[in-house]
């Protein structure tokens, strides 16, 4: 899939067109490395509730988990003149920690992009990707978990994608929310 403008119409990248590929485990090392780049973005800006400080990739039980939710979704990359620059995993299960929907879903299981190639526009791109998938599954619901610690940005931000916050929760200390977005469904 190529997407060349965001859904307000405007363009996602001054130059290249995104390109939107099926992922998998295979791409293990290049979604640490977008991990990476985001912790270390988010540690230079004094946010580090979210992911920490440490490289994902330093951590071995993180790396396990990130090696387990690409085995266990759909693995989607977009790819700015071929290099990768952000990745959404997309899940009919929730992650661990929440409660499954009642009803079918799509979970986001990761959203990340490599701010080592930061291409603006590339979480919304792949969050639209994301809302395509959902419809072309038959599904009306997606949903999305994300930390909701420090001036709540992040929460803001899948806001601005279109989602609705519902229930919050915690995980040891780490402050969380639930979003969910209603698509609807595909029709033939």
């Amino acid at each position: 899939m190529e997407i060349t403008q965001r859904k307000d119409g405007r363009p996602v990248t001054g130059g290249a067109p995104l390109v939107i590929r099926k992922g998998g485990v295979e791409d293990l090392d290049v979604i640490l490395a977008m991990l990476d780049s985001a912790v270390e973005w988010l540690t230079a800006r004094g946010r580090t509730g979210q992911w920490g400080t440490e490289p994902f990739s330093t951590r071995s039980s993180s790396v396990d988990k990130v090696r387990e939710n690409l085995a266990s979704s759909t693995v989607w990359i977009a790819e700015s003149d071929g290099i990768p620059v952000g990745t959404v995993t997309l899940s009919p299960r929730p992650s661990p920690y929440i409660e499954p929907a009642g009803e079918p879903e799509v979970f986001v299981r990761l959203l990340v992009t490599d701010h080592r190639h930061a291409v603006r526009g590339a979480g919304a791109a792949l969050l639209a990707h994301a809302v395509s998938e959902t419809r072309r599954q038959g599904v009306d619901l997606l949903r999305v978990d994300c930390y909701a610690g420090d001036d709540g940005a992040l929460v803001g931000y899948y806001r601005g994608q279109g989602f609705v916050p519902t229930e919050t929760f915690t995980v040891g200390n780490w402050p969380g929310q639930v979003l969910e977005r209603r698509v609807g469904r595909e029709t033939d």
